[in-house]
């Protein structure tokens, strides 16, 4: 039998995921083989990529991370309930109202009949199912308890998008404050002024300098108007493609952290999303070095996330996960003194779930005070820039029915 080129996602024993390409003879051998270097298989399928430029459709993350979580929930309440997995499977199936996941739960369960285990059968789909995810269910699976695991999860993606949605709804009502302030500046600078400048051309009036100069304004905006939307939009595209090299990726996650009162809200979010990982990894002994590879591979921060790597080699050092965590000084520093507690106490999984729960409230404290000051910001912003267009309109109008009295 021909080898065929296989694709794979891998974790080692110092956590960190590996990616890349094998010989084999099957996707089983290829997971045989991975296993054999000392490598946790995530993923192995048919590569994919076959060089030049791959379009990607896009993809509804918050679409699926919610399908994710109502079967987690789901699973959770069938495998405690005492349901065999293959059924429980089945009847999840049946409960999911979305084609697009109805089908990936009927391609996991045909990969777990074929004789894979759970978690491999759940490796197949790492769009919807993360490192993190399979590996839980990897360590379920070993001790023989997927119902608490599943439990756990269920806790674990309930909270991650309760704050997820808490940040995206603080962030809503002040852009579209922004957005109708520009919508409501365009068409007055393009619709409604042009049509005083013709009075005043016709007329022989003369103008008072602030109708001069949104006059002036107006027409660099209907003349250029396109121009610098075209070019805007240019630069938007050039700073994602730069974001997503790996060096623009460090850059960009970097500045975003230096911005004053929403940089500490964005570190304290990341801190919390590694905290509750961590501790549901840990809980179910899941292999220190391991965990913090696959927490910092579901952090949106690079520059946070690669500062774990420092953190994992303190780990193997033998120095605790508290001092290496301090010196790598990414993270508050409550989470250091947290952490050392629990590790005196030996109680580091109830830390780190308590160090979640800390800078999840954090986080929308922090969200919150961003929103207080940047809701007025804006509204004064925008009422100085459309009251004074308004305010200059009026100028406008007086100045027309004094020259006709």
């Amino acid at each position: 039998m021909a080898a065929t080129s296989y694709y794979f996602k891998a974790v080692g024993s110092d956590g960190k995921v590996r990616t890349g390409t094998l010989a084999a003879e099957s996707d089983k051998r290829a997971a045989q083989e991975l296993k054999r270097q000392g490598l946790i298989p995530v993923y192995v399928g048919l590569e994919q990529k076959k060089g030049g430029f791959e379009f990607k459709m896009p993809t509804f993350t918050a679409g699926k991370r919610r399908d994710v979580l109502f079967f987690t929930q789901e699973l959770s309440t069938l495998l405690n309930s005492g349901v065999p997995l293959d059924r429980a499977l089945a009847i999840s199936n049946e409960l999911t109202e979305k084609p697009v996941f109805r089908q990936v739960l009927i391609d996991v369960l045909r990969v777990l009949k074929g004789g894979k285990s759970f978690a491999d059968s759940l490796a197949t789909h790492p769009d919807y199912f993360p490192e993190l995810y399979t590996n839980m269910v990897r360590a379920g699976e070993a001790s023989g308890s997927l119902g608490v695991i599943f439990e756990r999860l269920a806790e674990f993606e309930r909270t991650r998008d309760d704050l997820r949605g808490y940040i995206i709804g603080s962030m809503i009502y002040p852009g579209l404050l922004a957005t109708v302030g520009l919508v409501s500046m365009t068409i007055l600078l393009t619709f409604v002024v042009p049509r005083f400048a013709a009075v005043f051309q016709d007329g022989n009036i003369k103008m008072p300098l602030p109708t001069k100069i949104m006059l002036e304004a107006s027409a660099i905006v209907r003349q250029y108007g396109l121009f610098v939307a075209a070019g805007v939009v240019a630069g938007v595209v050039a700073l994602r493609a730069y974001i997503g090299t790996t060096e623009g990726r460090l850059w960009w996650d970097g500045l975003r952290l230096k911005i004053p009162v929403l940089g500490d809200a964005l570190r304290k979010a990341e801190t919390a999303r590694f905290a509750r990982a961590m501790g549901t990894l840990v809980a179910n002994s899941v292999p220190l070095v391991q965990s913090i590879g696959i927490s910092g591979a579901i952090l949106n921060n690079r520059r946070i996330a690669n500062s774990l790597e420092s953190v994992a080699t303190g780990v193997k050092r033998g120095e605790g996960i508290a001092a290496p965590l301090k010196r790598c000084g990414e993270f508050p520093p409550l989470a250091s003194h947290l952490l050392s507690v629990g590790e005196e106490t030996g109680k580091l999984d109830t830390m780190f779930n308590r160090m979640a729960e800390i800078y999840e409230t954090d986080t929308r404290a922090a969200i919150k005070r961003f929103t207080a000051l940047f809701e007025p910001l804006i509204i004064l912003v925008m009422g100085i820039m459309v009251g004074g267009l308004i305010l200059t309109l009026m100028l406008a109008i007086t100045s027309i029915n004094e020259v006709a009295i």
